[in-house]
């Protein structure tokens, strides 16, 4: 499981130190792929290999599937940590996120995030009033 939240910087060569915290749960290697809110997602590898085997068994008619599978795979980077437990953020990820030097990283339980921190404040702000007013209805009973 991962929670927290984390400030490091991308260094000139687009690298980012994990999370010290995070670094067991990513050592056998990761995927980093779009988000749905424009930030990036980072899954340990066998849990996106799961995650993509449940899409293919959707028939190939399914549009919704195949579109979530196509953006979902598009754009993904296969990584593992280097010896100091830094992953490279491709140019095409790092641009649809908006990252620059400053970025967020946050534990979203069965994934890394990655965010532009005005783009995480902006986020936190809009949906704050929403994470109150959440009652039974996310969890019944």
């Amino acid at each position: 499981m991962f929670v927290g939240s984390y400030t490091p910087k991308l260094d000139e060569k687009n690298r980012l130190f994990l999370p010290a915290k995070f670094r067991d749960q990513l050592a056998e290697g990761l995927v980093v792929t779009k988000g749905q809110d424009f930030c990036l997602n980072v899954f340990p590898i066998a849990d996106f290999a799961g995650m993509t085997n449940r899409i293919q068994e959707a028939p190939l008619t399914v549009r919704q599937a195949r579109e979530y599978g196509r953006f979902l795979a598009m754009r993904a980077s296969e990584d593992k940590p280097d010896k100091q437990g830094r992953i490279t953020i491709p140019p095409l990820l790092k641009e649809y996120a908006g990252l620059d030097r400053e970025v967020v990283v946050i534990g979203a339980l069965n994934r890394v995030e990655i965010w532009d921190p005005d783009r995480i404040a902006a986020w936190e702000d809009e949906h704050s009033q929403t994470f109150a007013d959440m009652s039974e209805d996310v969890f019944p009973g």
